[in-house]
């Protein structure tokens, strides 16, 4: 398995995070976002390459491998991070409102794995990793948007594993609770003390307790670990 690591929304917040943690560790990485952007990378010896993407765009994504083909830079890991919120109780929610969440959180990954999921099987070896989030597994008043996708990124989670599992690919998520980004700036201070409250570690958690974890799941230590969605939410929600 060769270490070129796909990540998508890379910009900023989580999938920067684990952007960085795998060029510090020798990967190459391809990072998409819908704005344009550009890495800062630690270790100059291996490719940090982004691209601006919009991943609910079908014909924009497909074009994506032969460009990757071309640099050499076909990835083994596809780590699925891009999404965003549009929070509303669903009394109020738009049409947009669900159709922007449903298409970025859960079409946006059926798009991006569907145009590598080929190369993997071919390879006979790969990593598929999904940032769904806690809201998925408990649900989140005001997130009827969300908290659907991402219980659907879940199941999407296990089923693909199945399919894929004999051909040495594995497919995880990662289900981040309350983390420090830009998704949490907007919370008052109050709010932000009343869900540590809720939370038994007490605190939010960071951007690299995400990445360190991805790094966990790509390499060769998660290698018998294979449809699971893994919550690093500081014990928020047990199950």
């Amino acid at each position: 398995m060769n270490k070129i690591v796909f990540i998508s929304g890379a910009s900023k917040g989580i999938g920067l995070a684990i952007a960085n943690a795998f060029n510090k560790n020798g990967y190459d990485v391809i990072g998409t976002a819908r704005s344009k952007f550009t890495f800062s990378p630690e270790n100059t010896s291996v490719k940090m390459l982004p691209i601006q993407l919009d991943i609910t765009s079908r014909e924009s994504v497909k074009n994506l491998p032969n460009k990757l083909k071309d640099l050499n830079l076909m990835p083994s890991i596809i780590i699925n991070n891009a999404g965003i919120t549009s929070d509303q109780l669903f009394v109020r929610m738009s049409d947009d409102d669900w159709d922007n969440v449903i298409n970025t959180n859960l079409n946006g990954v059926f798009n991006i794995t569907k145009v590598f999921i080929k190369h993997l099987i071919k390879s006979k070896s790969g990593r598929i990793i999904n940032i769904s989030s806690v809201s998925g597994l408990m649900g989140n008043p005001g997130q009827v948007n969300y908290s659907s996708a991402k219980a659907a990124l879940n199941g999407f989670t296990k089923s693909l594993a199945k399919e894929v599992g004999s051909r040495n690919i594995t497919v995880n998520s990662i289900a981040p609770g309350f983390i420090e980004t830009d998704m949490t700036a907007y919370l008052s201070d109050d709010d932000k003390l009343k869900l540590i409250d809720d939370i038994p570690l007490k605190q939010f958690g960071h951007v690299n307790d995400i990445a360190e974890l991805a790094m966990f799941l790509a390499g060769e230590k998660g290698a018998y670990i294979t449809g699971q969605t893994i919550s690093v939410d500081g014990g928020l929600f047990m199950y």
